[in-house]
């Protein structure tokens, strides 16, 4: 546990990088608050339904890219694991978002509405991040794509 708070709080209260703007919050007032205050007041959230898809194969029905969102910084808040609710919100410049249906292989049903976001330029990154460590890559290299979880929040402006 202790090695969690630490992570938490390393990542609050750590430097932000380069072109990152960045603030944790522990109440949805601040998130509004911080998401209003880089990206302005005409503002739409987003978040991946539930955890259902995963661990398993699926089919990604249409994808769309989320118009404006590699213009301006859309900021990410994900849920910090804390005594109480604090969410790690930041926002970069140079990324995409994309969302997309999450399908059965078999029935093509509907099982999930996913959110990913692609971080375009990656050149200021650690070597040592764990997305160059599981792809054999490095800053600058590769852009990184991931889904959002569940309980992340992604804002954008409104456009779309």
């Amino acid at each position: 546990m202790g090695k969690i708070l630490a992570q938490t709080l390393g990542e609050c209260e750590g430097a932000a990088l380069q072109e990152e703007t960045k603030r944790c919050v522990a109440s949805i007032e601040d998130m509004i608050d911080f998401a209003t205050s880089v990206l302005g007041h005409d503002v739409m959230v987003r978040s991946t339904e539930s955890a259902r898809g995963s661990k398993q194969e699926v089919l990604i029905g249409v994808v769309k890219r989320i118009e404006g969102s590699e213009g301006s910084k859309p900021v990410a808040c994900h849920q910090s694991l804390f005594p109480y609710i604090v969410y790690y919100c930041h926002a970069f410049p140079n990324v995409r978002i994309y969302e997309a249906d999450i399908l059965d292989p078999k029935s093509k049903a509907k099982i999930n509405h996913g959110v990913a976001i692609c971080h375009m330029d990656t050149s200021t990154w650690s070597p040592t991040h764990e997305s160059f460590l599981l792809l054999g890559s490095g800053p600058g290299q590769i852009e990184v794509c991931y889904w959002i979880y569940e309980n992340s929040l992604i804002w954008t402006i409104a456009k779309s």
